[in-house]
């Protein structure tokens, strides 16, 4: 059952707020904000990003252009302790401690919101968090 605040984004009384890049937001998170349900927050790290989604800054964090696993490792910790949803945009866990320290991508929210994320997915649009990350939270 959404609370408030996440039936507010639901019923479309206001958009999803989600945590870009200042400088380079993903493609397919701009194209979502050109629909006029989604409004990207700009912000600086990852590590800024991540705790905005914790503190209720924002609904949610999307990162598509990559990142070494050192700018996102600490604050996914925290994120995963304070019960979010953490995984990449394919809905695969995040590997950390890997030979190839390069993370591709990256998907934050609190289980509450995966419905409105989900929800704010249009066809013309790549789903990034598409039904394979609601299975997985469903699963744990």
């Amino acid at each position: 059952m959404p609370d408030d605040d996440s039936a507010a984004v639901l019923e479309g009384r206001r958009p999803l707020r989600i945590a870009a890049s200042r400088s380079r937001p993903p493609a397919f998170v701009s194209a979502l904000a050109e629909r006029g349900d989604v409004e990207l927050v700009p912000m600086g790290s990852a590590g800024v990003k991540v705790l905005a989604v914790a503190d209720g800054t924002v609904d949610a964090y999307v990162h598509g252009g990559g990142q070494y696993e050192w700018d996102s490792a600490a604050p996914v910790a925290v994120a995963r302790s304070r019960g979010l949803v953490c995984t990449r945009l394919d809905g695969s866990e995040l590997e950390y401690n890997r030979e190839n320290p390069w993370l591709p991508d990256l998907f934050v929210c609190p289980r509450h919101w995966l419905r409105a994320c989900v929800s704010c997915s249009a066809p013309s649009v790549s789903r990034p968090w598409s039904g394979q990350i609601a299975r997985k939270v469903l699963e744990e």
